[in-house]
């Protein structure tokens, strides 16, 4: 199982947000900026690094060079999500050397978009954001429904060829409450591969994650905030 650090970014500088809640925001500034924080996920063993555009998901801007600064600096690969919106954009983030592209409103906009990825690049590049509100997917920043219950849109998009989706639970996410284990055992258990995202805190709820089968799962503020280290996270799941 991946554990993959978060680095979200708003305004080019590290933080965390409640919900995806902009009046939420918590600053991380003593953790560096995004390319510092990046660097020590690195050296503390991180196989992964999960980038995401705050800005860009929200419409307020776009943080393009300090994603570029990142993927430069480090030596492991780097997924981005936030704020991809068009074709052109998704193709220009790969060719700077992202690895994987996470895909939210634009899946759900544009299914041939998807397609013309997967076909272009193949399917270990492109995610699909399956972001959610008590199991009904929200886009364009988690400010709109789009009104599909999220096992409908993980089978459409599974036929379409995506392999790959991060399933972030909306109401945990940056609350340090645990994993909604529900919606996920019920994803890993129709074969999706899945990296969860939203409320991780501890050990015991990556060990449980890890019991359900999901590919990977995204930390942020619990390693932010010292409930657990990334090296000790990483031990954990490779030990058991």
């Amino acid at each position: 199982m991946e554990v993959i650090p978060a680095v979200d970014i708003m305004k080019g500088r590290v933080v965390r947000l409640l919900r995806g809640d902009p009046k939420l925001m918590s600053s991380y500034d003593h953790l560096g900026d995004p390319v510092q924080l990046a660097k020590r996920w690195e050296t503390e063993g991180a196989r992964f690094i999960h980038v995401i555009d705050l800005d860009a998901a929200l419409g307020m801007g776009r943080n393009l060079n300090v994603i570029e600064s990142v993927v430069k600096a480090v030596n492991v690969p780097v997924q981005v999500g936030g704020g991809i919106r068009s074709l052109e954009l998704a193709k220009k983030m790969l060719s700077i050397g992202v690895e994987r592209i996470i895909l939210g409103s634009l899946a759900f906009s544009d299914s041939s978009a998807v397609e013309a990825l997967l076909e272009e690049f193949g399917a270990k590049r492109v995610v699909v954001a399956l972001d959610h509100r008590e199991g009904i997917v929200a886009i364009k920043g988690w400010k709109a429904s789009a009104g599909i219950p999220i096992e409908e849109a993980a089978e459409k998009f599974r036929r379409l060829g995506v392999r790959l989706f991060l399933v972030t639970s909306i109401a945990r996410d940056g609350t340090l409450f645990g994993p909604d284990l529900q919606i996920l055992s019920k994803l890993c258990r129709r074969g999706y591969e899945v990296i969860a995202a939203g409320g991780i805190s501890s050990i015991d709820d990556l060990l449980a994650l890890k019991r359900l089968g999901v590919h990977g799962v995204v930390v942020g503020k619990a390693i932010y905030e010292g409930r657990l280290s990334l090296s000790e996270a990483l031990r954990a799941v490779m030990d058991e």
